[in-house]
């Protein structure tokens, strides 16, 4: 399947899914996604390193966001694309942390341009 006819926040559902298991382990992190003439190539998670105290690695075993959290993440992921103004060369980043007050989300929208692109006159 081509992804050029495919509109951005499809692709960006799509690719919440496909991170969902392992978003639900996390307490914090940074999802990515880097974009190309409106096609996302590609995307992931940074986290926060695994703890290891003393040689044993400490890290989260169980479900740490629920099910409803994750979806209303990626409700929030794909409205925020109407900040999204006139670039079709970029990244999106969503940094997430779990609290007890819930789930604190910051987006951030970077635009790339390139100058050969361009004719002067």
């Amino acid at each position: 399947m081509l992804l050029e006819g495919v509109s951005l926040a499809r692709q960006l559902e799509s690719a919440f899914k496909q991170l969902d298991e392992e978003l639900s382990g996390l307490e914090s992190g940074i999802i990515f996604f880097y974009i190309r003439n409106n096609v996302i190539g590609k995307y992931g998670i940074k986290h926060d390193p695994i703890e290891c105290k003393s040689g044993v690695l400490r890290g989260k075993t169980t479900e740490v966001m629920e099910p409803k959290v994750r979806l209303a993440f990626r409700k929030l992921a794909i409205d925020s694309l109407r900040y999204k103004k006139g670039w079709t060369h970029g990244e999106i980043q969503f940094e997430f942390a779990v609290s007890d007050k819930g789930l604190n989300i910051s987006v951030q929208f970077e635009s790339n341009y390139n100058m050969s692109n361009y004719t002067f006159e």
